[in-house]
């Protein structure tokens, strides 16, 4: 039996089961079934027809893939192109597939009885939830609410979030070797073994794979801090490992005896843990200590406070000249040109003019894409409206305690991410608040009320903690699902947050899903 699973993210139509082959495999007579992922398509069946295979298959059926569940309080679609289809390509097809997850999640923990949402996009998906559940109006499940409110929110609600470089824990591992899958491959040389009996190392060949979620201890501990206070963690974790092994000495009677030994295995994965993690953090810190990371950060830090975004900058300049990649300089292009509002014609046509004759031709159609999602755009006779929204919603705090944080902004080491701010207020003391902020970013801002079964209708208990499910349309960053786990933790923050989202991005994978032929682009 061969099975032969097709994704809707493939762009065209696979050739790899084409009309000769089938043929062939009649001489060995086998079974094929086609399992198209996340739904089947009625345009991919018609190519199949054309191509005369159609029949040669045993079963065509689909594998509803809408929300995959990344960790106890993060669901992700992993659909790689969502923001690209949305705001360059103008199709909804992930909306659609978010609505239909967002339904599934219903019929399993419960109507959802508040509906908020910010931008084109969260209002798309808004309204094919209420279309659904009105067609489905005779099938609601008698469930208890699980969750109190939907937020649905717009990445480009926030373009300046995901350009900005992480500094969590989480957030640096993604920015520099990426995560996929919830998997990491680090280079091996930091994980060699040394050969029992030899004073030298064994160096392995093959990339060093770990697998990142909270089911390993000290990563679930770590993984949100700041980096800046990881190193401090790792040595109190060191020295608490030691001790429990030091336990053995202690160790006289049988049952003592019997009772250290149950635990050692999981005192030696947490050794082995703690070893993986003191690797990859020296790894991160070979980065963030140079010079070059420095500068960067230094000069995003400017950006995001207002200082020189309406000029050509030094260091951008700088960069160009020496070749750096060029999603680096995209990315800080396009930062400069959100907080400034675009950029002035000459600044702007001066970067154009330079990455082109630097990086080549064929990446005018990027820039004209970034163009197209407003990152980059000529700056208009609007009013700036970035400075009076960090104002009022406290964007950037001075001195961001980092070893151990009061506020959100601890995850930029200063910036508190837009999209979370929205999502804390909204909490409490709730939008009219901020009523007139909300007018000065893009798209509409909304609420939506569900009618709940008579006698759902949740009750909460004094000091119970209300859910709010946050969908981020668009990608989300892991320093903003940090941020939202913060606020989550806070003592008396009274609510309890579970991100959703298309994807999981960092600025790096985002710019360039917006890129023609990326492959080609990246150092």
């Amino acid at each position: 039996m061969h099975a032969i699973s097709y994704s809707h993210v493939m762009q065209g139509f696979p050739n790899f089961f084409c009309q000769p082959n089938l043929r062939e495999d009649k001489l060995q007579p086998r079974d094929f079934h086609i399992l198209f992922v996340p739904r089947r398509s009625l345009l991919c069946e018609q190519r199949l027809k054309e191509k005369g295979v159609l029949n040669s298959f045993t079963n065509i059926d689909e594998y509803i893939l809408d929300l995959i569940p990344y960790d106890g309080d993060l669901l992700s679609m992993e659909s790689e192109s969502s923001f690209r289809e949305c705001y360059l390509e103008n199709d909804q097809t992930s909306l659609y597939h978010a609505a239909k997850g967002l339904m599934t999640l219903q019929a399993l923990y419960g109507t959802i009885p508040q509906i908020f949402g910010k931008g084109e996009c969260a209002r798309h998906v808004a309204n094919m939830m209420l279309r659904m559940k009105r067609e489905f109006a005779g099938s609601q499940t008698q469930i208890l609410p699980v969750f109190d409110t939907l937020l649905l929110l717009d990445r480009n609600v926030d373009l300046l979030t995901p350009l900005a470089t992480q500094l969590t824990y989480e957030g640096l591992i993604d920015e520099i070797f990426g995560i996929t899958n919830g998997y990491v491959k680090l280079p091996p040389e930091k994980f060699a073994q040394k050969k029992q009996g030899e004073g030298g190392k064994e160096l392995p060949t093959e990339p060093k794979k770990l697998q990142l979620n909270s089911a390993e201890e000290l990563y679930a501990e770590i993984r949100d801090k700041n980096f800046n206070a990881v190193g401090a963690a790792l040595s109190k974790k060191a020295k608490i490992i030691s001790a429990a092994f030091e336990e053995r000495h202690n160790a006289k009677t049988v049952g003592e005896i019997k009772q250290f030994v149950s635990q050692l295995p999981h005192m030696q994965a947490a050794r082995s843990s703690l070893a993986n993690h003191t690797s990859i953090a020296e790894l991160i810190k070979d980065i963030t200590t140079s010079e070059d990371f420095f500068d960067s950060l230094t000069v995003e830090q400017e950006f995001m406070t207002g200082v020189d975004t309406d000029k050509v900058s030094t260091y951008i300049e700088d960069c160009i000249a020496q070749k750096d990649p060029l999603i680096k300089i995209l990315r800080l292009v396009c930062m400069q040109s959100v907080c400034n509002n675009g950029l002035k014609q000459k600044v702007l046509d001066y970067y154009k003019k330079e990455i082109l004759q630097t990086y080549g031709y064929k990446h005018i159609l990027t820039l004209k894409n970034l163009e197209r999602v407003g990152l980059l755009k000529p700056q208009s006779t609007m009013r700036n409206n970035y400075p009076t929204i960090r104002k009022t919603l406290k964007l950037w705090m001075e001195d961001a305690n980092e070893q151990n944080p009061n506020d959100i902004s601890y995850v930029y080491s200063g910036y508190a991410p837009l999209s979370v701010r929205l999502t804390q207020v909204l909490a409490r003391p709730g939008w009219r608040s901020i009523e007139e902020v909300l007018k000065m970013l893009p798209g509409p801002h909304f609420e939506e009320r569900q009618q709940v079964p008579t006698g759902l209708h949740k009750k909460r208990q004094p000091g119970e903690n209300r859910t709010i499910l946050v969908f981020f349309l668009g990608g989300v960053t892991y320093a903003e699902i940090a941020a939202l786990r913060f606020l989550s933790n806070m003592e008396d923050s009274g609510t309890e947050y579970i991100i959703a989202a298309t994807k999981l991005i960092n600025g790096t994978s985002w710019i360039k899903s917006l890129m023609d032929s990326p492959e080609e682009n990246l150092p």
